[in-house]
């Protein structure tokens, strides 16, 4: 290489096989070659991008169409684990369906475990003495406090037994629908205040919704085992589906133009309610054939959806027993 021909280590040392030869002849040079655009994560077959891909390809099931969830992962609807002594009391008290109750070996033996042995074993729940790494595993966090309590999913309606269950009680439906309700406790709140005042069942979205899970369970002190939820692939079309068979579709809203003390109840309906912070959805809000509003004393914008809904529910209830 000219000009550089003279520095130390340049050339080699006399005596090799390949003998004085100047320079890389072009090898770095070569390396520095561009190579092409860099291929996709998905693409490169050693990549974790590109094994999850394999391992979700092969859970497609072809014969039917659906899909299974990767090894590992909680399906959607699948069993979940209530961890922690006082959660776990507090299904077991509310008669929350549980299929097993875990405890780990050598778990300190308090009030609340021995309670929760003891109504485990009342209500014919399966109690499994496990290891502490193994109860680590089933629970996502590790904050179990040696004991956990496994729930199986629940079992949804459909929305039309909804109306199909006030009919064959010969009475007028009364059933309550939730739009961006995200909190599984105001979920729970209001199957509660639904079972409390005569109501026929909950229906929520099948997505971007709170689902029946456990906290659900215990929020609702049991009701949810004697009152049907249902989940509808699309509210708005469900909603409008009841109106066509004479159901008033009546939205709930801080902003709404009937006040509660100008409604009448007396008819077939369903009660929208929206989250305390986003309200009724566009779509949603279009569909009711009217928004009701809760007169309120004093500074207080709004209230929770769970408690705004008791309290419809309890004025509709009123004015059916008139």
């Amino acid at each position: 290489m000219a000009g550089n021909s003279q520095r130390r280590g340049a050339i080699r040392k006399g005596g090799t096989k390949k003998g004085q030869v100047v320079g890389s002849g072009g090898q770095r040079r070569r390396g520095l070659e561009a190579r092409g655009a860099t291929p996709r994560a998905e693409d490169r077959p050693y990549h974790p991008a590109a094994k999850r891909a394999r391992a979700a390809a092969k859970a497609t099931d072809t014969r039917g169409g659906g899909r299974r969830p990767a090894a590992g992962r909680k399906a959607e609807d699948g069993p979940e684990m209530v961890l922690g002594r006082n959660p776990v009391v507090e299904c077991l008290r509310a008669g929350v369906p549980a299929t097993a109750l875990y405890v780990a070996l050598g778990a300190e033996a308090d009030e609340r475990l021995k309670e929760a042995v003891q109504r485990s074993a009342e209500m014919g729940i399966s109690i499994l003495e496990v290891s502490r790494s193994e109860l680590d595993r089933l629970s996502a966090n590790g904050m179990h406090q040696g004991i956990g309590l496994q729930v199986p999913p629940y079992r949804y309606a459909h929305p039309d037994d909804l109306i199909a269950r006030a009919a064959e009680n010969h009475e007028r439906p009364l059933i309550v629908a939730l739009d961006n309700i995200s909190d599984p406790r105001n979920l729970g709140a209001v199957i509660r205040s639904v079972a409390a005042f005569g109501g026929h069942g909950v229906v929520i979205p099948q997505r971007r919704s709170a689902s029946v899970t456990a906290v659900a369970w215990r929020t609702s002190a049991g009701a949810a085992a004697r009152l049907p939820v249902a989940r509808a692939t699309n509210l708005t079309r469900t909603l409008k589906d009841w109106q066509a068979r004479g159901v008033r579709v009546v939205g709930l809203d801080a902003g709404g133009d009937t006040s509660l003390d100008d409604f009448d109840g007396t008819d077939p309906v369903v009660v929208v309610v929206g989250s305390e912070g986003k309200g009724l959805s566009r779509l949603v809000r279009e569909t009711c054939d009217s928004v009701l509003s809760i007169p309120m004393a004093g500074d207080v914008e709004s209230l929770n959806a769970s408690v705004a809904a008791g309290v419809v529910l309890a004025d509709i209830a009123r004015q059916r027993r008139a």
